[in-house]
């Protein structure tokens, strides 16, 4: 089994298991994301207060809306991730290799090789996995109410109506989530977002700059010799990973924001506010119509979140790896010592 493979399919394991952990942060986060409405500050009454309210009127299913394409899009994303990361990594470690025989360098991959690396990896992720993630954040953001309650009327259609987004009341399953981003826009419609997105890339980039750096200043320090994170223990691997992922979450969170706007459904089509024809009408009417706050609602809970959901992913991974590593290596002791005549 390949280093490569080793590394894609434990990403996909810690990743699942990261995802499961903190999916209702995720969307009560996607839903700050896309409230419009400037009069409401959704980062201001909490995440969990808003997960309660979720779960009074809609019931404890809406925090796991889109869980299981979710589930589908993490472990695609992060097994593709983490495959072709590695296959990039080991392609840099190679090249350095080659240039420090040369008399160039110290025969390790630098802070902007890293970023490299991981850039290269996050494009082929975006673009074979964003088609999944427009699923998602539809699914998380359909709101469900009863029809049968004594209170909601005319005024209460009217309300719904204007905000965002548009609440139905039949089940919202994936493939009516398929059928409406085709009827939208076609084939195309399952790429919406896709430009931000892949701007997006900055933020596992720098997060594995970040993670790889601390790790190299650790063993450097410790003399280790170990090939990737071995010789850390779980907990500092966690703190690493949670350190890395906060850096890389400040920096890039308006990115995020503006990629769930496009991503949802747009409002009502008489309301140009709520209609955004691309990335930069995204952000030059967030910027118009709600001010800059707009473009970092809901970072508190993404926080939170993604720092908790990477340092789980990072330990997790880490871990898969080393008993991988173990298996593979007590298979081929196995296969030696049968091999050696008796």
């Amino acid at each position: 089994m390949s280093d490569a493979l080793i590394n894609g399919l434990a990403g996909a394991g810690g990743g699942i298991i990261a995802q499961l952990i903190t999916y209702p942060l995720q969307t009560v986060n996607t839903r700050q994301q896309t409230e419009r409405d400037p009069s409401k500050s959704a980062s201001r009454d909490g995440a969990v207060r808003q997960m309660l309210e979720v779960v009074k009127h809609e019931g404890w299913e809406r925090l796991y809306g889109g869980l299981a394409p979710s589930l589908v899009g993490t472990a695609a994303s992060q097994g593709v991730y983490y495959y072709f990361y590695q296959i990039f990594r080991n392609k840099a470690e190679t090249a350095a290799q080659e240039r420090w025989r040369k008399g160039s360098g110290d025969g390790s991959v630098g802070m902007f090789q890293s970023l490299v690396v991981a850039a290269l990896a996050g494009c082929v992720n975006v673009l074979l996995t964003n088609p999944i993630w427009v699923v998602v954040a539809r699914m998380q953001t359909h709101k469900k109410t009863n029809f049968g309650s004594p209170n909601h009327g005319l005024q209460s259609l009217s309300n719904e109506a204007i905000d965002f987004p548009i609440v139905e009341h039949l089940p919202y399953r994936t493939s009516h989530v398929i059928q409406e981003l085709y009827d939208e826009a076609g084939m195309w419609g399952f790429w919406k977002g896709v430009v931000p997105t892949l701007i997006m890339v900055s933020n596992p980039s720098i997060q594995f700059m970040l993670y790889e750096t601390l790790v190299k200043k650790i063993k450097r320090r410790r003399d280790l010799k170990a090939k990737g994170a071995e010789g850390l223990t779980a907990l500092e691997i966690f703190i690493l990973g949670a350190v890395a992922k906060l850096g890389a979450t400040i920096v890039t969170y308006p990115l995020l924001v503006v990629k769930a706007r496009l991503q949802v459904k747009q409002g009502l089509i008489y309301d140009k506010r709520h209609q955004y024809t691309g990335t930069l009408d995204a952000i030059s009417k967030m910027m118009r119509y709600e001010g800059v706050s707009g473009l970092y609602k809901g970072m508190g809970t993404k926080i939170i979140q993604s720092v908790f959901a990477a340092a789980v992913l990072f330990m997790v991974k880490e871990e898969l790896v080393r008993a991988a590593r173990v298996l593979v290596t007590g298979e081929l002791r196995l296969i030696k010592s049968k091999s050696k005549p008796s």
